[in-house]
């Protein structure tokens, strides 16, 4: 039995693809369980055991348990409370801010842990970010800059153009046929560079926001969109509930392999225990829209550019440029020269052909279009770890 935290180390025992998970990231409904996109590789969930006597045996653990929204006490205060259990998920393992980098994005998850860390260590927080293209570049820009000067950073920022490394670009090492896994970050090209920049900077620990949006997200028994986004969701071979939430155990293991590539270790205080049972315990109105955040960005003395922004960061101008420029060549040698995707009937070309055309020829759908970033990564993917 062999085990890794780099799905590169494991590559001799890809022995094939399962259908089964390769549909549910194409369709971009990944679920949390011990399959993995090749037989032979399965992921080791949380809490779960391995044991292997002549063959494998995977075994889950009971759900977790979690708990329900409660009425706030007269007088509680709750940015107060927010702000300890941040410092609570910081102080759980030792940290050095003189080798720390936290994760300043512009909006409010990275934005509420790193505007707390200068609070605690004045002058020496660094910060660190990828800067988006098209319409939300300015605003993001804008955003970090006021969130920079309201509180006490080191004044070093590490930023990383994505218009200077694209996605899918021949720079980018999953193009190139390096050994990425299928799980790793989307945009892998300029996430890649950024993590390399923070671990030449010194850093040791880099901070995120990931989690955030679990942490304060509704219930399906709260909101019936909720339940509506969640109606398709099957239970059939995934992992029982956990304390952290499937979709964020699911994006921590993306960012996980390159930074610890670098040397560099991840941290995400929104997925803290603590910090989880903090948002389970909130009510409603505390927690839609980001409430616990924007209140947190707010008390600081951020005006409503940054606290009720009237368009977020966000990587749709990247998808969308990537796939028009680097993209369409990538699908075009991929039906030219074929793919275990469309060998094992889970890409059909001609659709994939036309779809592709249309990125070309006719407006850009982002809710359609985008998925077309998932097919090439799952491609190059399946090309690397069975070639």
């Amino acid at each position: 039995m062999h085990g890794s935290w780099d799905m590169a180390d494991l590559r001799a025992h890809a022995s094939g693809l399962s259908p089964r998970e390769a549909a549910r990231l194409l369709i971009y409904r990944p679920r949390y369980g011990t399959e993995t996109l090749f037989t032979g590789i399965h992921r080791l969930t949380e809490r779960a055991t391995a044991t292997f006597g002549g063959a494998l045996h995977l075994h889950y653990p009971e759900p977790a348990l979690h708990r329900s929204p409660r009425e706030l006490a007269d007088g509680a205060d709750v940015l107060a409370a927010l702000a300890a259990t941040i410092d609570h998920a910081l102080d759980v393992r030792p940290l050095d801010p003189a080798f720390t980098v936290f994760h300043l994005t512009g909006g409010f998850d990275s934005g509420t842990i790193a505007t707390r860390a200068p609070q605690r260590w004045p002058g020496q927080i660094d910060t660190a970010a990828l800067v988006v293209i098209g319409a939300g570049r300015e605003r993001q820009l804008r955003r970090r800059k006021k969130m920079l000067a309201q509180v006490p950073f080191s004044g070093r920022d590490l930023l990383v153009d994505c218009a200077a490394r694209p996605p899918l670009h021949s720079i980018c090492a999953r193009v190139s046929g390096q050994l990425i896994s299928p799980y790793e970050e989307p945009l892998f090209a300029p996430f890649a560079h950024l993590t390399g920049m923070i671990a030449e900077h010194g850093a040791r620990t880099l901070v995120t926001g990931l989690g955030g949006d679990e942490m304060v997200a509704l219930s399906p028994e709260e909101s019936a969109a909720v339940a509506a986004a969640n109606a398709h969701i099957t239970e059939d071979a995934v992992a029982p509930p956990a304390v952290v939430n499937a979709i964020t155990l699911l994006s921590l293991e993306t960012t996980a392999p390159p930074l610890l590539r670098a040397g560099t270790w991840p941290v995400h205080p929104f997925t803290d225990p603590a910090m989880i049972a903090l948002g389970e315990q909130l009510p409603i109105y505390r927690r839609e829209f980001k409430n616990l955040q924007r209140r947190h960005l707010a008390a600081l003395g951020l005006d409503d550019d940054v606290t009720n922004p009237v368009e977020r960061e966000s990587f749709v101008w990247l998808v969308e440029s990537s796939l028009k420029t680097n993209g369409i060549p990538l699908i075009n040698q991929m039906l030219a020269h074929g793919s275990p995707l469309i060998e094992a009937g889970l890409v059909d070309p001609d659709g994939l052909r036309a779809t592709a055309a249309e990125v070309e020829s006719q407006p850009y759908d982002e809710e359609f279009h985008a998925k077309l970033l998932q097919v090439i990564d799952l491609h190059l993917a399946t090309q690397a770890f069975r070639s």
